[in-house]
């Protein structure tokens, strides 16, 4: 069987690793790739935004199944396209899509149909966003409506931020279109947990539950950034807990999704916030998340592909998905600089070290090869991910591994899974 990823991240690297597991993939290709992602799969150039060169190449190679990483090319429409040429294609249509693709539309969908979520109105007029902010004061969340590649959400703790909020987003444009309108919402507190489940549009599959690390300095200090580590369990996600967001807030969107003649096949991304009235849905993403699948996937046991396969073909219901027990722990290794400008081209080193670590598996997000040597090529480089039987061991291994590999200028949080240790001490 022949399987073609779309994308270049560690998030791709990470599908390309377990799905090379799979004893019926006979061929697999990654579009564009990246050097790491090339240990386990033919990588391709083209551009995965060119969604009818990506579904010529698909047909022309015989692909049997696509899996898309990335969120953009999703809500421009590429399962619709391969769909058309009578391809399997994992992932939602452009319609299932904008769940992600308009954060106006999806806080619509939580309102219509009683899914939690914060209080929030939208406005299209910068000025009309300004006097609302008035009336309601800081702090307030002021959203882009559109993708802005993880960056588009601001925490606002004083309206002077907030009117800056505003403005950059809708009158300088700093995130292009998707800044045409805003959501303006209550500044939630609480933990925050990732849930995602796979779903055929009928059948739902939760995925076991993580927590991100977007402030890109320790103690959630400066801007966000696409994530800078990840954990997997979440002790604050007990199992009830777990059950009430599955059942009050991952099926009802999945459900008022078909009701409103979208039905949504792929794997659906919930970004929640526990508060102290309940779990609330702040986002979702329409797709695998990065870097929460490098944790979420070595627990993952069986066969990736019989799942993907299953839930493409509607009869998810006929597979048994199975997890570890086991902990994970990702930290990210990125550029100096990131998520401001940085610069590529820098030497890795201790790779091949870290290579021969028991327990331990880097997803390559941002390198390069160049004359025979490992080199950075993006803002977040590498995610460094250990396994193991408790939280203290296997964050402590996760830096032992980090420990071994450098690069001029690198960058990573030195408190991955603290909230994880914490509660264990607690315990």
């Amino acid at each position: 069987m022949k399987v073609l990823i779309v994308g270049s991240g560690g998030r791709e690297h990470a599908l390309a690793w377990k799905l090379a597991q799979s004893p019926a993939i006979t061929q697999l290709y990654a579009l564009p790739g990246n050097a790491g992602i090339a240990q386990q799969a033919r990588c391709v150039p083209g551009d995965v935004e060119n969604l009818e060169g990506l579904a010529a190449f698909a047909q022309r190679e015989g692909i049997d199944l696509t899996v898309v990483g990335p969120e953009a090319p999703l809500i421009a429409g590429l399962a619709d396209v391969l769909a058309a040429r009578g391809l399997a294609v994992f992932g939602p249509t452009a319609e299932a899509a904008i769940i992600e693709g308009s954060k106006v539309f999806a806080k619509h969908l939580f309102r219509k149909y009683g899914i939690p979520t914060a209080q929030f109105e939208t406005f299209d007029d910068p000025a009309e966003a300004e006097a609302y902010l008035r009336r309601q004061g800081a702090p307030i969340v002021v959203k882009a409506d559109g993708l802005a590649a993880g960056k588009g959400s601001i925490v606002c703790r004083d309206l002077e931020t907030a009117f800056r909020a505003v403005d950059q987003i809708m009158r300088e444009r700093i995130f292009g279109d998707a800044g045409r309108q805003v959501v303006i919402e209550e500044c939630l507190t609480g933990q925050e947990a990732s849930i995602k489940v796979f779903t055929d549009g009928e059948t739902v599959v939760p995925l076991v539950p993580s927590q991100d690390h977007k402030p890109v300095y320790d103690n959630d200090e400066g801007p966000n950034t696409g994530g800078m580590g990840c954990y997997s369990p979440v002790p604050a996600v007990s199992e009830e807990l777990f059950t009430t967001i599955v059942e009050t807030i991952l099926k009802p969107t999945v459900w008022a999704l078909a009701e409103e003649g979208r039905p949504y096949r792929g794997v659906l991304y919930g970004g929640l916030i526990l508060t102290a009235e309940g779990p609330k849905v702040l986002e979702y993403n329409c797709r695998f998340g990065d870097p929460e699948t490098q944790v979420v996937l070595p627990r993952l046991e069986g066969d990736l592909l019989e799942i993907l396969q299953a839930t493409v073909e509607g009869r998810l219901n006929e597979v048994e998905v199975r997890w570890s027990e086991r902990k994970a722990v990702c930290v990210v290794m990125a550029s100096g600089g990131y998520p401001g400008p940085y610069e590529k081209g820098k030497v890795i080193t201790g790779l091949d070290q870290v290579a021969q670590l028991e327990d331990v598996v880097v997803f390559h997000a941002g390198t390069a090869r160049r004359e025979g040597e490992w080199v950075t090529n993006g803002g977040r480089v590498l995610g460094v991910t250990a396994m193991g039987d408790d939280f203290p061991s296997t964050i402590e291994r996760a830096y032992a591994a980090v420990r071994r590999i450098h690069f001029e200028g690198v960058h990573f949080r030195r408190d991955i899974a603290r909230r994880a240790l914490q509660a264990v001490v607690r315990e």
